[in-house]
C-alpha cells in the first residue's frame, strides 16, 4: 500500500473524526485527510495543539476543521453520548473515524505492573475507543459508506515481555476491530480495519525507546498512504483486516 496514490479529492465532502489529533500520527492523518478534501474533527486533550493544527489546515485552504477537546482518561459515558448526538443532529452522518489516541504506560514485568497504571492504559486505549465507537455508530451507519480505523501495534499481534498493559490493550483493540467488522459487514456499509504503523518518529516511540535515534525512523507523514486508502472509497469491501503501514 506504500505505492498507493490518493486522488486529490479522495475525501471531498467527507466528515472524519480523528482522536489524538494533536500529535504524531493522528496529527499527520488529520492534516492529510483535510488536504484531500475532508472536514476533520480534531479530538484531543491539548487545546493549544489542536488550535495550531486548525490554523495550519485553514492556511492550506482545506475545509475548515472542527476542534473537539476531550480527555479520554476522564471523559464520562455522557460526554461520548453527547458527541454522537450532536454529530448526528448537526451533520446527519459521520464518514470516518480514526482511533489514534493512546497512552504507553510503564514498561515493566506483569508481576510489578501498578494497578493504577494498568487501569489508566485500559481506559484510554480500550474503554475510550469502545465508548466512542458505540456513540458514533448511528452517525457512521447514516453515511453512504463509512470507515473505522483502529491503531494497533506489533505487540498487539504478538506479545512481548515488559510491554504489559499497552500490549494487552492493543490485543483488545484487534479483537474489537474483528468483532465490529464481523457484526457490520453483512448489515451496513461500514468497514472496520486496524493499522500497525510500525516504528515511527513520534513522542510515544521516543518514550518507549529513549536510546534510539529518532532521525533514523520514518516520519508520521511518510506513513499516510494506508491511512488514506482505508479512509477513502477506494477501500470499499476491505474490512476486518489487520494491516501494516
Amino acid at each position: 500500500m506504500e505505492n498507493y496514490q490518493a486522488q486529490p479529492e479522495l475525501l471531498k465532502d467527507k466528515l472524519i473524526l480523528v482522536t489524538g489529533a494533536g500529535d504524531g500520527i493522528g496529527r499527520a492523518a488529520a492534516l492529510d485527510y483535510a488536504l484531500h478534501g475532508a472536514t476533520v474533527i480534531l479530538l484531543g486533550r491539548t487545546v493549544s495543539k489542536l488550535e495550531k493544527l486548525y490554523d495550519e489546515i485553514a492556511a492550506s485552504g482545506a475545509p475548515e476543521a472542527i476542534i473537539h477537546p476531550m480527555n479520554l482518561q476522564h471523559a464520562k459515558e455522557e460526554d461520548y453520548r453527547q458527541l454522537g448526538d450532536t454529530l448526528l443532529e448537526q451533520y446527519g452522518r459521520l464518514d470516518g473515524l480514526l482511533h489514534n489516541a493512546a497512552t504507553l504506560g510503564p514498561r515493566t514485568p506483569i508481576q510489578f505492573y501498578p494497578l493504577d497504571a494498568w487501569l489508566q492504559v485500559m481506559q484510554v486505549n480500550v474503554n475510550a475507543p469502545f465508548l466512542l465507537t458505540r456513540s458514533l455508530l448511528p452517525a457512521l451507519l447514516a453515511a453512504p459508506q463509512a470507515s473505522v480505523i483502529f491503531t494497533s501495534s506489533s505487540v498487539g499481534r504478538k506479545g512481548r515481555a515488559y510491554w504489559g498493559g499497552y500490549a494487552v490493550s492493543k490485543f483488545a483493540v484487534e479483537g474489537m476491530m474483528q468483532i465490529l467488522a464481523d457484526e457490520l459487514k453483512q448489515t451496513s456499509a461500514v468497514r472496520v480495519n486496524s493499522i500497525d504503523p510500525g516504528a515511527t518518529r513520534t513522542a510515544m516511540r521516543k518514550a518507549a525507546y529513549p536510546a534510539e535515534n529518532p532521525l533514523n525512523l520514518p516520519t508520521p507523514e511518510s506513513r499516510m498512504a494506508l491511512y488514506l486508502f482505508l479512509m477513502g472509497n477506494d477501500s470499499q469491501g476491505v474490512t476486518g483486516q489487520a494491516l501494516n503501514a
